[in-house]
């Protein structure tokens, strides 16, 4: 009876282990450049700044919090121009109704003509507008940002990695709570740690190697993020340049890297 838990366990490791290989196989292979990398833009007032040529400030933060963190770039970029009011509550309202390029201009429109709207409302409508896409098809075709495509497929076969660890467990237990008396459960255990050991294994490797897959960027756009492996602002400019530092520390890491509290408080308020 425990080889037949022994089957089913091994079936199940080995068939979700072979799905992970495939789907990062496949990460691998459209995260080529489609095309040469395009050359470094002009200066412009949400891209240039100074530490990761060629990426603009939407672009650095698509790769490293997806649509979700570009619209919280946004948003505080307009605030700190003082084109739009972050509530501490929640609501986004419009101050200036002045836009500089198409994802500001996707901004005012996701507000409404109302001229205020809750900030989940508009990071929603943000995600979805074709400004937003814009950024992320360029960085898909220059080889930085992962397909849309592709996410999905790595991270449900990890899930489902997991899924054949747990089922390994619960197969090993009860072939040893069925065991018939005299049996070598040793022996028995030992046989249920071999596709234990494989699905363990296929989680450490795709820990250390396909996180970047796992996010946003590729390998190559994750090499192009300036210092996101240090702490918030360490390696950022300082004194004239704080509103941009800012903007910065937010696309590498997010709301809680803000040193306006009010600011802070408004993005994690809405749900960021």
């Amino acid at each position: 009876m425990w080889l037949l838990f022994l089957l089913v366990a091994a079936v199940a490791a080995v068939f979700s282990c072979a799905r992970v290989c495939r789907a990062a196989v496949a990460a691998a292979r459209t995260g080529r450049p489609a095309r040469p990398p395009a050359p470094a833009p002009a200066p412009d007032p949400a891209g240039d700044d100074g530490h990761a040529p060629g990426l603009t400030l939407y672009e650095m933060a698509y790769l490293s919090g997806g649509p979700q963190r570009l619209a919280d770039v946004v948003l505080v970029l307009m605030a700190q121009k003082r084109r739009l009011l972050l509530a501490h509550t929640g609501w986004a309202t419009v101050v200036e109704p002045v836009a500089q390029d198409p994802v500001e201009r996707a901004t005012l429109s996701a507000i409404g003509p109302d001229g205020q709207r809750p900030i989940p409302a508009v990071r929603e409508a943000l995600v979805a507008d074709e400004a937003v896409r814009a950024v992320a098809d360029k960085l898909v075709a220059d080889g930085l940002a992962l397909p849309a495509a592709a996410r999905p497929g790595i991270r449900s076969g990890i899930r489902q990695v997991w899924a054949a660890a747990l089922l390994v467990v619960l197969t090993a237990a009860a072939a040893y709570w069925m065991a018939p008396p005299g049996t070598d459960t040793a022996l028995l255990l030992g046989w249920f740690s071999l596709p234990l050991v494989l699905c363990l294994g296929t989680l450490a490797v795709a820990r250390f190697e396909l996180h970047p897959y796992r996010d946003w960027a590729t390998d190559e756009g994750e090499q192009r993020l300036p210092g996101k492996a240090d702490p918030p602002g360490s390696r950022l400019p300082s004194a004239p340049l704080a509103p941009l530092t800012s903007l910065i520390s937010l696309a590498l890491h997010g709301p809680s890297a803000l040193t306006d509290p009010a600011l802070r408080a408004a993005l994690h308020s809405s749900g960021a």
